[in-house]
C-alpha cells in the first residue's frame, strides 16, 4: 500500500499524545484521570491543531461555507462545539455573526482566548472552557451550531453525541447544525504488500513465532492513505446521518453491504471512509475523505480480512457491518463485519471483530 507514516489520533497517536500530556499535566495526578480526561488533554497540545488547520480540504470547506453564505450568519447567535483554536468562531464572527460562543474543554481554550483577543474579536466571541454537557451558556438559545466533530471512521471519539446534546439543549426550532449530513461508505482493496508488512510480519520475527500479536493487530483498524489504484470493487453507502434530526442511538447501527468486483484481483481488506455535506447553503457544499478524493487528515480506515479473497470481475461480496460504542470507553468504537463470497475461485463466509481505540 502507498502509505504515509503518520501521527494521527488513532492507535499511533496514543503514544505521541501521552508524551505531549506530560508537558501539560502534573504526573502525580495521573492516577485520578479517566479516559475522557486523556482525550481532552490530547487536544491541549498545538500539534494536533496544526495538523487539522493545515488540512486544506477540511478548513477551507468550512471557511467557504461560512464566507459564501454570510446571509446564514448575519446577526445570528452561534455555538462552536469543540472550538479548538477558535478558527471556526473567527470565520463566523468575520461573516457577521452577532455573537459566537466557543466551547472548548482542553487547555487550548486559553490559547483560543488569546488568539481571539489578538485578532480583535473579543467583543463578538466568548470562549467558554469546559464540557458542553457541564457548562452554562449565557443565552437560552442559539441560532446555529457549528462543529468539526468528525473522527476517524466518522464516529471515532464520539464527539457527535456532544453536538447532539448541544442541539437538543440550545438550538432554536428550525436552527441550523453545520454540517448537517454525514455518510459512511465501504469498499474493498488489494493490499498484499502492506498486509505482509503490518500483519504477517508477526508470524516470523527473527525466527520466532509471535502470532499472538498478529491476532491483536488484525483487530485494530489501520488509519492511513489508500492508493485509489488498489480499489477492486465499487463502493457502498452504509449509513447516512441527518445531524439535525438524528438521535444519539442512531450512531450505533447494523447496515448491509454489497460490493461488486470491477476486475479480477485479490482482496485483503475492506476500507471505510466518509463524506460530509452542508445542505442548507446557497450551493450544496461538502467534502469526501474517500481514496479517490484529495487526502485529508482523516485518511481512510483499513480493516484487514483474515482470508485473502480471490475475486473475479462481476462477483459480489455480501455482508453487514455493525458499529457500536465501546462499553468501557464510549469514545472507542467496536466494529463487527460479516462477509461472504460465493465465487468461482473463493468460497468463504466469516465474521470478524475490530476495535478502534
Amino acid at each position: 500500500m502507498e502509505m504515509q507514516k503518520k501521527q494521527d489520533k488513532q492507535q499511533p497517536s496514543h503514544e505521541n499524545m501521552m508524551m505531549m500530556m506530560m508537558d501539560i499535566e502534573d504526573a502525580s495526578a495521573s492516577d485520578d484521570k479517566t479516559s475522557a480526561d486523556y482525550y481532552f488533554d490530547s487536544y491541549s497540545h498545538f500539534g494536533i491543531h496544526e495538523e487539522m488547520l493545515k488540512d486544506v480540504v477540511r478548513t477551507k470547506t468550512y471557511q467557504n461555507v461560512i464566507y459564501r453564505n454570510k446571509f446564514l450568519f448575519k446577526d445570528k447567535i452561534v455555538l462552536d462545539v469543540g472550538a479548538g483554536t477558535g478558527i471556526l468562531s473567527l470565520f463566523c464572527a468575520k461573516a457577521g455573526a452577532k455573537h459566537v460562543y466557543a466551547v472548548e474543554c482542553s487547555q487550548m481554550a486559553d490559547k483560543a482566548q488569546e488568539i481571539i483577543k489578538a485578532n480583535g474579536y473579543s467583543n463578538v466571541i466568548t470562549v467558554l472552557k469546559g464540557k458542553i454537557e457541564e457548562i452554562d451558556l449565557p443565552v437560552a438559545q442559539v441560532d446555529i451550531i457549528i462543529s468539526e466533530w468528525m473522527g476517524y471512521f466518522l464516529l471515532y471519539e464520539n464527539m457527535l453525541n456532544t453536538v447532539l446534546f448541544a442541539r437538543d439543549k440550545w438550538l432554536i426550532n428550525d436552527g441550523l447544525v453545520l454540517p448537517d449530513s454525514a455518510s459512511l461508505y465501504v469498499t474493498a482493496i488489494e493490499d498484499a504488500d502492506y498486509k505482509e508488512e503490518k500483519i504477517e510480519f508477526w508470524k516470523d520475527v527473527y525466527g520466532f513465532d509471535m502470532s499472538c500479536i498478529r491476532k491483536q493487530a488484525m483487530t485494530e483498524p489501520l488509519v492511513d492513505i489508500v492508493n485509489q489504484n488498489q480499489i477492486v470493487t465499487d463502493c457502498y453507502l452504509l449509513k447516512t446521518m441527518d445531524i439535525s434530526k438524528m438521535t444519539t442511538g442512531d450512531a450505533s447501527f447494523t447496515a448491509p453491504f454489497k460490493l461488486v468486483a470491477e476486475r479480477d484481483d485479490y482482496i485483503h481488506a475492506l476500507v471505510a471512509y466518509f463524506d460530509v455535506s452542508f445542505t442548507q447553503c446557497h450551493k450544496l457544499t461538502g467534502f469526501s475523505t474517500g481514496p479517490k478524493s484529495r487526502a485529508t487528515h482523516w485518511k481512510q480506515t483499513v480493516l484487514y480480512l483474515d482470508d485473502v479473497l480471490t475475486i473475479c470481475e462481476g462477483e459480489t461480496i455480501v455482508g453487514s457491518m455493525t458499529v457500536s460504542q465501546n462499553k468501557k470507553n464510549p469514545r472507542d468504537i467496536d466494529i463487527s463485519i460479516k462477509y461472504s463470497l460465493n465465487g468461482r475461485r473463493s468460497l468463504i463466509s466469516r465474521t470478524q471483530s475490530y476495535k478502534m481505540r
